[in-house]
């Protein structure tokens, strides 16, 4: 009696399961106006300057990362702790903070920091 009621069970329920359903999706594209979000952060490197040429490179040896050179593309703000603008030339064995954007060969120097 059981096996009657559970195949007819099956009978009444198999029309449901094998039953077809349709989905229908609907796809819309916007176009958002371009815009462009760029965030920047201002690094630095702190050391002893080993070369420094106005208006064209830098190097400083960083404690960390041994010698670290950055190009000079327009002059410079070289400044003290205070942030007056010094007047004086950079020379070998001034310790140094330059403050850089970018990675790689890509970075741009902001100012550079004379630590007396």
């Amino acid at each position: 009696m059981k096996k009657v009621i559970v195949g007819l069970a099956c009978v009444v329920a198999a029309p449901f399961a094998f039953a077809q359903t349709t989905t229908t999706t609907e796809q819309t594209r916007t176009t958002a106006p371009a815009t462009s979000t760029t965030t920047s952060s201002t690094t630095y490197t702190t050391g002893t300057v080993t070369t420094y040429e106005p208006g064209k490179s830098i190097v400083v040896k960083d404690e960390r990362e041994g010698p670290v050179s950055f190009a000079l593309h327009a002059p410079v703000r070289v400044v003290n702790k205070a942030g007056h603008v010094v007047s004086r030339a950079l020379t070998p064995k001034d310790r140094v903070k330059v403050y850089y954007n970018g990675t790689g060969d890509s970075r741009t120097v902001d100012y550079v920091e004379v630590e007396d």
